[in-house]
């Protein structure tokens, strides 16, 4: 669907977000009919994007080449964030499974993880590969909360927290201080972690922020400090581009921070959003992952590629 799209538009909050933007580009619907989107990525080779619809128990499957929607995957596990490895493959967080799955190129699955020192996880929510090969995932409980996402239970591990897995299959606990670890992305040059704290969603004093950590070469993290918080709802996933600036799901739609954290501007979208990345030949497409559509827009930006080079 083309042209304006009711409840859609953009809010330029400071002047260089209009450098973002190009002016007769609209944000479009391109599908509706989910009970909760997330997890969009990428896959540049067949110019198709994968997404998942969490309720319905379904990864779902948009096709650039022709526009049209199919189910890739169901039942999914009640699949959640979702991205690309070096090799091209898929990477996967399960709720309903509690564990991180990777599709091979047969299309059997590998289990990268579902448990930590003998206990099994919570429930994997988003998932990031860096260059060195490293799997990095947060663990909060909200598939363990419901039965909506997946199946109610007790933590075993009683907290939620951070984790990396080296290209040998070893995990690791990397941070314990989150009260609900949800979306996260490299810096665009791999030297920070950014990791967004949803702890209001079930606590009204609880964090709505997005920290920042700084990465060291052998893989050490330091920092950890508020980079921003979000002005409407919470941050969920988000993505970079290019030039260092964050786009954001939240409640209103998708935010776009500077490099200094700063709210430059605003996606208007008619209903809650949950995640975005980059997509089309040039990565200059926001896919833009709606609470029951998927809406896209073309921007004067570039996305970072998930499997490095731009």
């Amino acid at each position: 669907m083309f042209g304006m799209i009711e409840g859609t538009g953009f809010e330029v909050i400071d002047p260089s977000f209009g450098d973002c933007l190009i002016g007769h580009a609209r944000v479009e619907r391109l599908w509706t009919g989910a009970r909760w989107s997330e997890g969009p990525v990428w896959f540049a080779a067949g110019r198709y994007l994968l997404w998942s619809d969490i309720p319905n128990n379904r990864l779902l499957r948009f096709d650039e080449t022709d526009g049209s929607v199919s189910t890739f995957r169901q039942p999914s596990n009640n699949a959640n964030g979702n991205t690309v490895d070096r090799q091209g493959r898929l990477v996967t967080c399960e709720h309903l499974s509690r564990r991180v799955t990777r599709t091979e190129h047969d299309g059997s699955l590998t289990v990268i993880a579902d448990s930590f020192e003998g206990k099994r996880l919570n429930s994997p929510n988003d998932v990031v590969v860096h260059s060195d090969g490293s799997i990095w995932f947060t663990d909060p409980s909200y598939g363990i909360l419901m039965d909506y996402e997946g199946d109610r239970a007790e933590s075993e591990i009683g907290a939620c927290h951070v984790y990396r897995v080296d290209p040998s299959g070893t995990i690791a606990r990397m941070i314990e201080d989150y009260v609900k670890p949800n979306g996260l992305a490299f810096s665009p040059d791999e030297t920070e972690l950014y990791i967004a704290d949803t702890g209001i969603s079930h606590d009204p004093d609880g964090p709505r922020h997005i920290r920042r950590h700084r990465l060291d070469a052998d893989g050490r993290l330091s920092g950890g400090e508020v980079f921003a918080t979000c002005t409407e709802g919470l941050f969920d996933g988000f993505r970079f581009d290019r030039a260092g600036r964050i786009w954001s799901s939240a409640a209103d739609g998708v935010h776009c921070l500077d490099a200094s954290g700063a709210l430059i501007g605003k996606i208007l979208i008619p209903e809650l959003v949950a995640n975005v990345c980059f997509g089309g030949p040039k990565l200059n497409r926001l896919f833009i992952c709606g609470t029951t559509s998927l809406y896209s827009v073309f921007l004067n930006v570039n996305g970072v590629s998930p499997i490095g080079g731009r």
